[in-house]
């Protein structure tokens, strides 16, 4: 097989604490020849939560374009693979280090590259109304006396996700119903995003079910943690300025991540949200390019 059948690859492990730990992410180089269905055929044959494929941006407002796919549709937006890929192209040497300017399905973004990891800007806020909680918490196995009585709004930063804040005994117990999912949650790109949070520390724990992956649970889910601060400032748990805060996510698939995040809040409300994290080199290879 010669090089023109084949692109190079990366796989790192993102927000991730230490190896094999975090969310897994294949960087696919220099696939700006690659068709959607191209694209979505290496995905599904990686079998990651997403995949991306970088190329030259198509203005001169970005550094580099990336699209993003599940192994099952693409995506307008996602956060680890936004850091993952970001910090993927510098540490080879494609990108100098500091702010990239990212394009993608919903724009172009700004990933802050440092030796260690990246920290994704979000773009523009969205906060919506959600559905009840109650019928949410049904919707992912729990009962109306595990929720904690906020809102759960839709939040985001180019995708938006629902945000259901349980009590922390609840959240182990959350098994999604895609059905009632797909019946609540019309159009909702994200997925659901639910939370055991602790004032006290302004840290929290979160499981997510992604629509993208069939409600599956993610590992790692940095468009989420945006969505977060997101939810914090309209429920009035950050205050005005910055806010720090850090999320714990995939112990339940095996996988720690940490998602060190800030929200920026303005009467009340978020102008502004952070994502960043750790990314580690795992495997670098030749994929064959689909016929």
């Amino acid at each position: 097989m010669t090089a023109r059948e084949q692109l190079d690859y990366e796989v790192v492990d993102v927000f991730a604490p230490h190896p094999f730990s975090g969310n897994q992410l294949a960087v696919v180089l220099d696939a700006g020849d690659l068709t959607t269905q191209q694209c979505q055929a290496l995905a599904a044959e990686f079998g990651y939560s997403e995949s991306t494929f970088v190329s030259a941006p198509s203005g001169p407002d970005a550094d580099y374009r990336v699209r993003i796919f599940t192994p099952r549709t693409e995506l307008p937006f996602a956060g680890h693979p936004s850091v993952g890929t970001a910090h993927t192209l510098v540490r080879l040497g494609r990108l100098p280090a500091g702010t990239l300017r990212q394009e993608c399905g919903a724009g172009v973004v700004e990933v802050e590259v440092a030796d260690d990891g990246a920290r994704l800007s979000g773009g523009a806020v969205s906060l919506r109304p959600g559905p009840d909680p109650a019928a949410l918490a049904a919707a992912v196995g729990l009962d109306p006396g595990d929720v904690t009585g906020r809102s759960a709004h839709l939040v985001g930063c180019g995708i938006d996700f629902a945000q259901l804040e349980v009590r922390p005994a609840a959240l182990e117990r959350a098994v999604p119903d895609g059905a009632a999912l797909d019946a609540l949650l019309p159009g909702v790109e994200g997925g659901v995003s639910v939370l055991a949070w602790d004032p006290g520390t302004a840290t929290g724990t979160v499981r997510v079910f992604a629509a993208g992956l069939d409600w599956q649970e993610d590992p790692a889910t940095g468009s989420a943690a945006l969505g977060t601060g997101i939810w914090l400032a309209a429920e009035g748990l950050a205050g005005e300025g910055v806010t720090d805060y850090r999320l714990a996510q995939g112990a339940a698939l095996g996988r720690p991540s940490v998602l060190e995040c800030t929200v920026t809040a303005a009467g009340g409300s978020a102008v502004a949200v952070t994502v960043r994290g750790a990314v580690v080199p795992v495997a670098s290879g030749r994929i064959r390019i689909p016929s």
